[in-house]
């Protein structure tokens, strides 16, 4: 067989990231005969947690989507450019919550709060960017597991004529079980989901909302309890407000892992219009 065949051509980046003023890598992957394919678009996909994209490797927790195998061996999976934004290795929780967390892991040390300025980095530095390298200006998907399920939820219902396509794995989608009762506090809750979904009633919101393709998924195996009631919450929302969305649940064999969490991506992808 042709060996161009499994050739996927990735370019990397590096982006200024104006809140610690350092640079970030960014990685760009090409589908097959991309730049042979001038007349033809293709959709894009955005991952957070870049390290864990490609190679498990480099993942800071050892395991990865292996993204390039699976679109290899999957050919039902349609044709895109994946961006994989890398995350702040140990700085990573500081910019993946908007909030304060109320216990550390280390004594003295705040942990969160860069949240938002994270979503700004994403939106005004690397969506420019990669529109122009790619040439793709229509609505892209955002997709992450755990953390990052919460964080592409987030990013797409704040920004639906940007992403048009989320996949949100095993997330949890409330920022009281991270801060406990938040009191009021603006910023938490614009930025989470459970809560401002309820009195989004902007019809300039609605009508994208309801012309998006939107996943969120949960195993009821091991470690998977803690995001079930934010997630049986925004599905309630979802139906009152007439929004289309697929609420998957998997077996209760089905623990929050990335063993599981390969599996649903590729079943995902496989059954989504990119």
């Amino acid at each position: 067989m042709n060996q161009s065949y499994f050739y996927l051509k990735m370019k990397e980046h590096k982006l200024k990231v104006p809140y610690t003023g350092k640079e970030r890598r960014v990685r760009i992957l090409l589908p097959k005969d991309y730049e042979k394919d001038t007349d033809r678009s293709y959709p894009v996909v955005y991952f957070h947690d870049g390290q864990n994209v490609f190679n498990s490797k480099e993942s800071f927790i050892g395991h990865s989507w292996k993204i390039i195998p699976a679109i290899k061996r999957n050919p039902d999976i349609s044709r895109m450019i994946v961006v994989a934004i890398d995350n702040d290795g140990m700085g990573r929780m500081n910019e993946y919550a908007a909030w304060k967390f109320q216990e550390s892991p280390i004594p003295e040390q705040q942990f969160g709060g860069k949240g938002v300025e994270y979503a700004e980095f994403v939106m005004e530095v690397v969506k420019p960017f990669i529109n122009h390298k790619t040439g793709w200006f229509d609505g892209m998907m955002t997709t992450g597991c755990s953390m990052g399920a919460y964080h592409a939820l987030n990013f797409f219902l704040q920004h639906p004529d940007v992403f048009t396509k989320v996949i949100a794995l095993s997330g949890v989608y409330d920022a009281r079980f991270f801060v406990g009762d938040y009191y009021n506090d603006d910023a938490i809750y614009q930025n989470s989901p459970v809560d401002y979904i309820w009195n989004q009633n902007d019809g300039w919101f609605i009508d994208r909302y309801r012309q998006a393709e939107i996943v969120l998924c949960t195993g009821l195996g091991a470690w998977e309890q803690d995001g079930l009631p934010s997630f049986y919450k925004l599905k309630e929302a979802f139906d009152q407000k007439q929004i289309p969305a697929w609420f998957a649940e998997w077996g209760h064999d089905v623990a929050h892992d990335w063993e599981w969490w390969r599996k649903q991506m590729l079943y995902f992808l496989g059954n989504l219009y990119l």
